[in-house]
């Protein structure tokens, strides 16, 4: 959800208004997701390099975070959505964990749309907590190294328990993929737009979704003709 600070600033505005923005955005994509026929859902909000922006910045994001999880329970939850959280929480503000978990817990049997928010997320972070933690296993006896294959890997991630994505959408015209979900999403699609996060309408996510769905998905194979 790139662009928030950018749509502001372009507007003469400070960067937190953007970011407020693009929260109101989330919950206009969030609601108009199971209209496309989309089940599961992960948007980025907050990477582990993103610690390197202003204090005022990140307490005003984990401000926004925060708010959110308390305006938006309600609806949420009456909306059939189911959330998660994925990435390292340890670095998180105590109030906003509790909130993380208690809206995880209040939303486990929902499944009108499974929504997953990535926070203090980093690709190459998870791995390598995956791996330390495997290593730990083989160490202490409990696992040998042979036996380590991509399912167990797969299995100790985040975002154990869900599906790989199928399609990939990065915002504001940047072309990278920034640390985003490098082992589940690699046979996922990309799409790249120009827009800024606070102008990503429904109606762009329709017209990407339909896109998705003309393209041929091989996954190394080959299309029998």
């Amino acid at each position: 959800m790139d662009g928030n600070g950018r749509w502001a600033t372009n507007r003469g505005w400070p960067r937190l208004v953007g970011h407020r923005k693009g929260a109101e955005r989330v919950k206009e994509i969030v609601r108009s997701a199971p209209d496309f026929g989309i089940r599961w859902l992960t948007v980025y909000a907050f990477s582990t390099e993103n610690w390197k922006r202003s204090t005022e910045e990140v307490l005003g994001l984990m401000s926004i975070f925060t708010r959110y999880i308390e305006r938006e329970a309600d609806r949420i939850a009456a909306d059939g959505v189911r959330m998660r959280f994925i990435g390292d929480r340890s670095r998180l503000d105590a109030k906003l964990q509790r909130l993380m978990e208690g809206i995880e817990a209040r939303t486990a049997g929902l499944t009108r749309l499974n929504l997953t928010v990535a926070i203090n997320y980093g690709g190459r972070d998870e791995i390598l907590r995956t791996v330390r933690a495997l290593a730990e296993d083989v160490a202490a006896g409990r696992l040998a190294p042979e036996a380590i294959t991509d399912a167990m890997i797969s299995q100790r991630l985040d975002t154990h328990g869900l599906p790989d994505p199928d399609l990939v959408i990065r915002t504001s015209g940047e072309t990278r993929t920034s640390n985003f979900l490098p082992w589940q999403a690699a046979y996922a699609e990309y799409e790249f737009t120009e827009m800024l996060w606070p102008d990503f309408t429904p109606a762009a996510l329709g017209e990407i979704v339909a896109r998705f769905g003309n393209r041929e998905r091989r996954f190394g194979g080959v299309i029998s003709a």
